[in-house]
């Protein structure tokens, strides 16, 4: 008889969750950034049903890298409607991958606040399996939610094809004081995958996807009246092979997102005049990776290229027909990286990981220097007014890495982890070129092109503690910032030539520092309870004020009973009040609405097993109807109020998921 060895498998980062798509699908109907804000050091920003944008350790925007399949998609809104994750229904993934922090290089460049990865994989088919499907349907109460994505798939040994396609509507949803909040929207997806699998170690991937929004509503001042995204990627993966490398991995995509933004097709028109707002963002990019070493030694090289174009233009008039601003004037932002990284299984039951990226990046603005007609300025104009500088190109060179180290204790079910990381991000689109134009100085929107790139240096401490019916898992991590790029208001800070509260860009210095826990316990019998704890601090050290839209202390306590067929549970989950902002735009940014009180509501949940094929998940969300909001508030489009969005109230849904 042969021998079999088995090795019990290195625990979880606490920094890390892997979660599959049965494990995201275990609440009614919603959004995918929405949905993320369950998770422990992870919220969102609402303007309205679709579209929450989602921000980890209190960083969001671009500091998060979002991953659609290996894809970067960047939204066509220059005031984030459709974040990346907009265009990713959630139960047309099969995996969700959540790094919290900077814990590795092989995604890109930045991440300081963490990377989500949202995956879809196909297994290969058996010799006696020939056809596989999914179906997911759900209804929510509040709102009249509706949902339904059919997932199939059919192929043998050597290769399949994979179909998904899905649709999300909503109407508006109420409050807790049952007061309508603009929130309705239409989502239609489809996906075609195509596979070739030759033999069990190579696989070539070509998918094409599209998804579609209609008559999105939010809460500012604009609406979206439609919007598209239209995703190419072509992958190949080889393992096994002979000689100084084990496996390559090759990977290209294009995605082209359209966007339509306007304050009159879905709302009357209360304005003083029509204001229109098409964009288009084209990303592109490929990453190429080899894999070397073995027997507890492995090392990845890689190569990866990122160029977004982004292209946005504000009309104005009665008949739309006048220019007045080149918002974003013609954008083009390239990155080329190359990177190393390494895993490493040391004596003594310890474990480094480290790796190491160079990136060179250029942007330029191809329109800066086009005048609107009329008394409206040029992009060139507005950055000369703010800051002396004009819109020409800029390079980088960034470097960036990071060094864990991982130590299993002899004497108990312990894993402590220590990490040391740098991580750099270039200004943004919106951060270096936006020109926008407004009625008063108030309302202008003026990116920096002279802007430095943001620099992270983190360290990051954690424990794993995993008995037998147990498990402990707690993080704390310090990052001091160099040159955070703070949007702000104009008040003759240095470098900034006015003070008439015009929303501008500028570096800083910074802190952020917190930390989470993950405690589970399964109790005698079918019960089982999870308690989850996050908070964050942020401070701009340079003007020695809070940094605005930085989460409270938030908290989780789940219950769960599960016999046989059934599992039953309740959740609560909530705030700390927030007292920590920076909401007087007359001394500061105004990006918070202002101090926010605590929170806590209860949700109920369970789920029957019907037969081999089916299960069926019920619940009540915000059990006691109970008036929230969270802290997290979004700018109201280009009017400088931010605008606070009350949660759902009281929501009863039902989900019905079939495989087979």
């Amino acid at each position: 008889m042969d021998i079999i060895e088995i090795e019990k498998a290195p625990p979880e980062q606490p920094e890390v969750m892997r979660l599959g798509i049965e494990q995201a699908v275990e609440e009614g109907p919603v959004d995918t950034g929405a949905w993320l804000r369950s998770l422990p050091g992870v919220s969102g920003k609402r303007l309205g049903g679709h579209g929450v944008d989602p921000v980890i350790r209190g960083q969001g925007e671009n500091r998060v890298n979002v991953l659609l399949d290996g894809a970067y998609v960047f939204g066509g809104c220059p005031n984030r409607m459709d974040p990346t994750t907009s265009y990713a229904p959630l139960t047309s993934f099969d995996s969700i991958i959540v790094i919290k922090g900077n814990q590795t290089v092989r995604y890109g460049a930045g991440g300081s606040g963490g990377t989500l990865l949202l995956e879809r994989i196909t297994p290969p088919f058996r010799a006696d399996e020939k056809l596989r499907a999914r179906v997911d349907a759900g209804y929510a109460s509040n709102g009249n939610q509706r949902e339904l994505f059919v997932d199939g798939a059919g192929g043998n040994s050597r290769g399949y094809v994979r179909a998904i396609a899905g649709i999300n509507k909503a109407d508006n949803y109420e409050d807790g004081d049952g007061n309508a909040v603009r929130s309705a929207y239409t989502e239609r997806g489809a996906s075609l995958i195509l596979g070739y699998t030759p033999d069990a170690a190579t696989r070539l991937e070509l998918s094409l996807e599209a998804i579609r929004g209609d008559d999105i509503y939010y809460a500012g001042s604009m609406d979206t009246p439609e919007t598209s995204n239209d995703l190419l990627r072509l992958r190949f993966d080889k393992d096994n092979l002979k000689g100084m490398f084990s496996a390559v991995k090759a990977e290209f995509y294009r995605s082209d997102v359209s966007h339509l933004m306007d304050n009159y097709s879905l709302r009357p028109l209360t304005a003083p005049m029509m204001m229109a707002v098409p964009s288009d963002s084209m990303t592109s990019g490929g990453r190429l990776e080899l894999t070397s070493g073995a027997d507890g030694s492995q090392w990845r090289w890689g190569l990866d290229y990122q160029k977004s174009d982004r292209d946005a233009i504000r009309y104005t008039g009665a008949s739309l027909a006048t220019v007045n601003s080149y918002m974003w004037p013609d954008v083009t932002l390239s990155q080329t990286g190359l990177f190393a990284e390494t895993e490493q299984s040391l004596a003594g039951h310890r474990r480094l990981r480290a790796g190491a990226r160079v990136d060179r990046v250029n942007a330029s603005a191809g329109r800066a220097s086009q005048d609107p007609p009329g008394m409206a300025m040029s992009p060139n104009q507005l950055y000369s007014l703010y800051y002396g500088k004009t819109g020409g190109d800029h390079d980088e060179t960034n470097v960036a890495g990071f060094l864990r180290l991982e130590q299993d204790l002899a004497a108990s079910p312990v894993t402590l982890s220590f990490s040391l990381n740098r991580s750099v991000r270039t200004a943004d689109a919106t951060e270096r070129y936006m020109a926008a134009n407004g009625l008063t100085a108030a309302q202008r929107w003026v990116g920096n092109p002279d802007l430095d790139p943001e620099r992270h240096h983190q360290l990051e401490l954690g424990l794993i503690y995993n008995p037998p019916t147990w498990n402990l898992s707690v993080s704390i991590y310090y990052d001091d910032v160099s040159d955070y790029i703070l949007r702000d208001r104009a008040h003759g800070q240095a470098g900034i030539l006015l003070s008439d509260s015009a929303t501008i860009y500028r570096n800083v210095d910074a802190t952020l520092y917190g930390g989470e826990l993950s405690l589970r316990h399964r109790w005698a019998g079918a019960w089982s309870s999870e308690l989850t704890l996050a908070h964050v601090r942020g401070q701009n050290t340079s003007d020695d004020r809070p940094i605005a839209q930085i989460p409270p202390l938030e908290f989780s306590l789940e219950l769960k009973y599960e016999a046989g067929s059934w599992q039953l549970g309740g959740r609560l989950q909530g705030a700390a009040r927030q007292t920590r902002v920076d909401d007087d735009p007359a001394t500061g940014s105004g990006l918070d609405s202002g101090q926010t009180p605590g929170y806590a509501v209860i949700d109920l949940f369970g789920e029957y097993q019907l037969g081999r094929q089916f299960r069926l998940r019920a619940g009540i969300d915000n059990l006691f109807d109970r008036t929230y909001a969270q802290h997290l508030n979004r700018a109201n489009d280009f009017d400088p109020l931010q605008v606070q969005i009350n949660e759902p109230g009281r929501s009863v849904w039902l989900k019905l998921n079939g495989s087979f």
